[in-house]
């Protein structure tokens, strides 16, 4: 007899396997999943950006502007950061869906 338990752990399952594996990636996408080209794209987009931030922010720093150094290295820093947020945010809003009752 199929039970609820074993659909979800099915679910889990399925889920895990078609997902792409992009571990370094998955710093910088907004989503917990890369599941889609899109996402990755988005990924490699802000990573993209945070490299630019880091090297114009030693740049600023060789040539001795302390104070535009410090702003960008924060808007560097603040990128994965606000990032993780979206995922933990996109991932509770998924695992609410989740505790809802399966309909057969």
């Amino acid at each position: 007899m199929i039970t609820r338990s074993k659909l979800v752990e099915q679910l889990r399952d399925y889920q895990i396997r078609s997902q792409h594996k992009c571990p370094a990636l998955t710093v910088f996408s907004p989503t917990p999943l890369l599941s889609t080209w899109f996402d990755v794209a988005v990924a490699i987009f802000w990573a993209f950006l945070f490299t630019v931030l880091l090297v114009s922010s030693y740049v600023t720093l060789y040539l001795k502007h302390y104070w535009i150094s410090f702003g960008i290295m924060f808007l560097a820093i603040l990128i994965p950061y606000i990032l993780r947020i979206s995922r933990q945010s996109i991932a509770r809003k998924r695992d609410r869906r989740l505790l809802l009752p399966l309909s057969m």
